[in-house]
C-alpha cells in the first residue's frame, strides 16, 4: 500500500487560476478566460442569480 495519491494531490495537476472574490484556486486553469470563481464562490453566485427574481 502507497500513500504517494495523497501526495500528487497537493502539487499534482495545472497551476490553477485564483477565484477574482476569494483569491482561493478554482478548478478552472490559469489560461481559462474570463470570470474564474472556485466551488464555493460559484454556489454562492448561483444561489444569489436564482433568488433574484
Amino acid at each position: 500500500m502507497s500513500e504517494e495519491h495523497e501526495a500528487d494531490d497537493k502539487d499534482g495537476g495545472p497551476p490553477y487560476a485564483e477565484c477574482v472574490l476569494c483569491r482561493k484556486p478554482t478548478e478552472y486553469p490559469k489560461s481559462q478566460k474570463g470570470v474564474t470563481l472556485c466551488p464555493v464562490c460559484e454556489w454562492q453566485e448561483a444561489q444569489r442569480a436564482a433568488c433574484s427574481g
